[in-house]
């Protein structure tokens, strides 16, 4: 089938979700993939799986954003902001060095950062950012294999 002369084709069908709520990283992930895949439930768990397979020996650091509450003075608001948090091993001792805390606060072993990253992501809207070496993140050795 031929077109008339100067008419533009159909602009293909590209598949876009609209922002709904803060599920911008499952809107991303599907409009990458260019269908609806992944729900805010199939994220979740895919967040919480790869928690029990990090290779926390190859980490450098962690570096959460969490939901914070907001207050003024004694008065605590129903309000949550971001708060950026940062994580890492000293030592053979995990420290939640969260720039709000007065020093930093031991979490213990790999069981206890597990422990502290799984209680922050049961609060929800919460993201984890890895730092790694190059040579790490080459390899993807971030993340155990058995």
């Amino acid at each position: 089938m031929s077109q008339a002369p100067g008419a533009r084709p159909s602009p293909p069908s590209v598949y876009h979700e609209r922002q709904r709520l803060e599920l911008c990283a499952v809107h991303a992930l599907n409009n990458v993939l260019q269908q609806q895949l992944f729900s805010q439930e199939a994220a979740d768990e895919i967040c919480k799986r790869p928690l029990s397979q990090l290779a926390l020996p190859q980490v450098l650091g962690l570096i959460l954003n969490l939901p914070s509450p907001v207050s003024l003075g004694l008065l605590s608001l129903p309000l949550r902001r971001r708060h950026w948090v940062a994580l890492r091993q000293v030592e053979g001792i995990y420290y939640n060095l969260d720039s709000k805390l007065r020093a930093p606060e031991a979490l213990g072993g790999e069981d206890g950062v597990r422990a502290f990253l799984a209680a922050a992501l049961t609060q929800g809207l919460c993201e984890v950012l890895l730092v790694v070496t190059k040579e790490v993140e080459e390899k993807g050795s971030w993340l155990r294999t058995d």
